[in-house]
């Protein structure tokens, strides 16, 4: 196996690991919500005026699919919809106080999962943590560029 194939096995096997240690006490804390369901909701909570083109966006899903989960997230009372008075055309969504209960729980989950992380990330310097982050932003722009070549809305596809 060559280094590139070492680097992507390698992402990948951290990521499994991850979701593999994290996933009981996640599903455990926030019993009867889908992942997909919680990080529409993060994504909400952290991005004023969210509205579904921009969760598809964000989330790598169609528009057809978030317009479910919203649907789903507003029956169950976790968010809701608004318009601006400028603009009766597009839809926004908000988190209720209900859902904000629910990002709370999640922020601290992360935050509990990092603390247990941090070992790790305390050995490393700042010049691996730049290169890191410079190779992670050189493999997302080129990621970025070829999601751009099969169409604008690679979403609905």
């Amino acid at each position: 196996m060559n280094k590139e194939e070492q680097v992507i096995m390698g992402f990948r096997d951290l990521y499994n690991k991850m979701v593999w240690l994290n996933k009981d006490k996640m599903e455990d804390s926030l019993k009867g919500y889908k992942s997909s369901e919680v990080h529409c909701m993060e994504y909400i909570e952290k991005n004023v005026d969210s509205n579904v083109t921009t969760l598809a966006e964000s989330l790598y899903m169609t528009s057809g699919a978030i317009s479910k989960i919203t649907k789903k997230l507003i029956k169950k009372g976790l968010i809701e919809s608004y318009q601006k008075p400028d603009n009766k055309k597009e839809i926004y969504f908000r988190l209720t106080e209900q859902g904000k209960v629910i990002y709370k729980i999640h922020e601290e989950l992360h935050k509990e999962f990092q603390e247990r992380d941090k070992a790790v990330f305390e050995q490393v310097t700042d010049e691996q943590f730049d290169s890191m982050l410079s190779f992670i932003d050189k493999y997302s722009r080129h990621l970025d560029a070829e999601i751009k070549k099969k169409g604008n809305d690679i979403k609905s596809k």
